[in-house]
């Protein structure tokens, strides 16, 4: 009787996952296919005619990004000395690049 039941209870355990995984599929299927109905839909809208441009404007001037940005080499900064077990006004970044 007790083997029964053991049986059982792992019969019922493996029947919940499976019927959580197949609602689980079930449901991101529903939704993806909504999700990409809605973005064809955008993308097959007619594009409206553009109105004819009468002067091209100037372009803006380019803004200068610093070389380096003063908060991302403070956090890093504090990250290293963190791994290193130093004081941060022992580290000293003299330039970053991005990999």
């Amino acid at each position: 009787m007790q083997d029964y039941s053991n049986v059982f209870v792992i019969l019922m355990g493996l029947g919940t996952v499976f019927f959580g995984l197949i609602c689980l599929i079930v449901l991101t299927t529903i939704m993806g296919s909504i999700l990409k109905g809605s973005g064809e839909k955008e993308k097959t809208a007619p594009a409206k005619a553009a109105a004819p441009v009468k002067a091209a404007a100037p372009a803006p001037a380019p803004v200068k990004k610093p070389a380096q940005d003063p908060i991302l080499v403070a956090v890093i900064s504090a990250v290293i000395a963190e791994q290193l077990n130093v004081n941060v006004s022992g580290i000293k970044i003299l330039s970053m690049k991005q990999v």
